[in-house]
């Protein structure tokens, strides 16, 4: 089990997140490719960075939508999502390409991401643009206990799903997120957060916000790293992470 965050937000002279202080303690960067967050030179930088301390790089691409920062659903056909997401993750894939270092994952961002859950139309056209690469990338979605039909399309199309959970969202009743307009969407206690995180190591479940307690295959869990206390929380599970794999072997 790993732990991702997204990171590369920042645009131009505006400088989102502490990219920098939690690089060392996670192992998956999820790159903002320019439309909902990032520009090239900041996509770049974040490489270099990931590149330093041997992070795994993946391309986390969204709407066209930085006033919003891709958090709202934008209509597209079938197609046109998979231009979308070809678009994005092929500028990334360059700048690696440029620096010697692989891109290895796609994790859509905000509501791309949302409705890729929530339509398994927009999950194939995904697929369709990952498919494309030269070397098939894998793609992360939300654990969830309902994922046969993903799995099929997934193992047909021979791309690699990376299941994730996420430390700080509360879960309803299906395993899907609780949205953010909802009151206790986002769990805002580090206690609360390390709580969920020890209970996806040790049990493999998450409990919903009406204390049902659900079954969650898992390989990596998503944390945010914008501010001191984030990143000092990033810390800690990171030690929970490293003491389950010494214990696990």
């Amino acid at each position: 089990m790993k732990l991702n965050c997204d990171m590369g937000e920042s645009y131009g002279a505006w400088e989102i997140g502490a990219d920098q202080d939690v690089m060392p303690w996670v192992n998956q960067a999820n790159i903002a490719c320019g439309f909902h967050a990032g520009d090239p030179d900041v996509m770049a930088q974040t490489i270099q960075l990931a590149i330093k301390y041997n992070v795994q790089i993946g391309a986390h691409p969204g709407y066209n939508d930085k006033q919003g920062f891709g958090r709202r659903s934008i209509a597209h056909c079938y197609a046109q999502i998979t231009h979308l997401v070809c678009y994005q993750v092929g500028a990334l894939s360059a700048l690696c390409a440029l620096q010697g270092k692989p891109l290895e994952y796609v994790k859509p961002h905000g509501a791309l991401y949302n409705d890729m859950m929530a339509d398994i139309r927009i999950f194939a056209a995904i697929i369709d643009a990952l498919v494309s690469f030269k070397t098939p990338l894998a793609l992360m979605i939300l654990a969830r206990p309902d994922l046969q039909a993903y799995h099929k399309i997934a193992e047909q199309a021979g791309i690699k799903l990376i299941l994730e959970a996420f430390a700080d969202r509360a879960y309803d009743e299906t395993g899907h997120l609780v949205a953010r307009s909802q009151e206790g969407a986002v769990l805002n206690s580090a206690e609360l957060i390390k709580k969920q995180v020890k209970q996806l190591i040790d049990r493999q479940t998450v409990s919903t916000r009406n204390g049902k307690e659900i079954k969650l295959k898992v390989d990596t869990i998503c944390v945010h790293g914008d501010n001191a206390a984030g990143i000092l929380l990033v810390k800690q599970l990171q030690h929970l992470l490293t003491q389950f794999r010494l214990t696990d072997k």
